[in-house]
């Protein structure tokens, strides 16, 4: 493809706007090293895994292809929003009310935690969905009756960005630096964390990677996107798209004090505390293309993009960062949550809402590595699911 000139102020091309700060890069693996459990991707979803692991006094290797949050954990547009990917009354109808409210109120409850975790990454600002036309509108009268109807709070909301609801409980972040923070925090305490060691080979009881192998007792693998090319057995049922970003230069031409999202939460921007815009969306516009596992931005939905953000948005200010990033989609819209080897756990696929979903798959598979079970795990997969896994164990 033929990718965008840097703009003045771009640090280099497909740069997130969220890496401003320095990191000290970590070792790879070499040689042979032995642990608990080893956690292959260091991103939102595995480190909170390596978090709730070392709680439980487990030793940890941590191994990424990459960096810290490199893939989409350090790439989104910085939005922590409680709910799936299916709007509160469309899960309660898809899935009962039962499922639909213990998960809405799971990721209420981990929005919270992950501000008193890193209160210098997250603001709990609340967020917007914003309404184009008027079966949009129609459906925010029946989100909002949904969540009304079980006690979750939810405002109808007319301002400058537009019409729709206002969402008190949710939050804005800065991604990478919560990563980043919790990789620290957990080299600290001891665990073991290396990047650019891709894995090659993940099986019971070890990960091989190009020259070193973790031997464990147990295998957590937390990838969203690209999850189908480490474990080939999951392709159908998870696909990785490309979703990409752009971000201004500090203005002071619009104030938007919360995220915002709009058309069916296909375009969300947010303005960051130094003014800059963060704007993503228009993956369903760029064709069969944007189901891929390139990670480049495009020209095509790049385009769109800066119209957007020039003609909806109303913002002039010079475009500094555009970047993409892999995330996985299910069919269900429900994230991957299993067993899908011998001793090896994988989540993935979370469908657009791996900042706070993934956080919480991270956790539950620790759980599952700690006690074989977990809470977390049982509530998080869909309802039929559970029931057919029930089902195979009593048989």
């Amino acid at each position: 493809m033929n990718h965008h000139p840097a703009s003045p102020g771009q640090p280099r091309p497909n740069t997130p706007v969220w890496d401003d700060e320095p990191w000290t890069a970590l070792p790879s693996l070499e040689g042979d090293v032995s642990a608990d459990v080893c956690v292959v991707g260091l991103g939102g979803s595995g480190l909170a895994g390596v978090t709730e692991l070392l709680d439980h006094g487990l030793s940890v290797v941590g191994v990424d292809a990459g960096m810290v949050a490199g893939g989409a954990a350090g790439r989104n547009g910085g939005f922590l929003l409680a709910g799936t990917y299916d709007f509160y009354h469309d899960a309660v109808r898809k899935l009962g009310r039962e499922w639909a409210s213990s998960v809405y109120r799971l990721t209420l409850e981990q929005v919270a935690r992950m501000a008193a975790e890193t209160p210098d990454a997250v603001r709990i600002t609340g967020s917007l969905r914003i309404v184009d036309t008027p079966e949009e509108e129609d459906d925010c009268r029946s989100q909002m009756q949904g969540l009304q109807a079980d006690g979750f709070a939810v405002e109808c909301y007319d301002g400058p960005e537009g019409r729709g609801l206002l969402f008190p409980a949710d939050a804005a972040f800065q991604p990478l630096r919560r990563c980043r923070t919790l990789a620290r925090r957990a080299a600290v305490r001891g665990a073991r964390l290396y990047e650019h060691s891709p894995a090659i080979e993940i099986g019971q009881g070890q990960v091989v990677t190009p020259v070193g192998r973790v031997r464990c007792g147990a295998v957590i693998v937390a990838a969203d996107g690209r999850l189908e090319g480490l474990f080939p057995e999951l392709r159908g049922r998870v696909r990785t798209a490309r979703l990409q970003m752009l971000a201004t230069a500090p203005t002071d031409e619009v104030r938007l004090p919360r995220p915002v999202y709009a058309r069916w939460g296909y375009e969300y921007w947010q303005q960051l505390t130094d003014g800059r815009i963060a704007l993503g969306g228009f993956r369903d516009l760029g064709g069969e293309g944007e189901w891929t596992e390139e990670w480049e931005p495009s020209e095509t939905v790049q385009a769109r993009l800066e119209g957007f953000l020039r003609e909806r948005i109303g913002v002039r200010a010079p475009v500094t960062h555009r970047w993409a990033a892999s995330v996985g989609y299910t069919p269900s819209g429900l994230p991957v949550l299993e067993e899908v080897r011998p001793g090896v756990w994988a989540a993935g696929g979370y469908s657009g809402t791996g900042n706070v979903i993934g956080a919480l798959c991270g956790r539950a598979m620790a759980q599952v590595a700690l006690t074989g079970s977990s809470p977390l795990a049982d509530i998080l997969r869909e309802p039929a699911a559970v029931g057919m896994r029930a089902a195979a164990l009593s048989g």
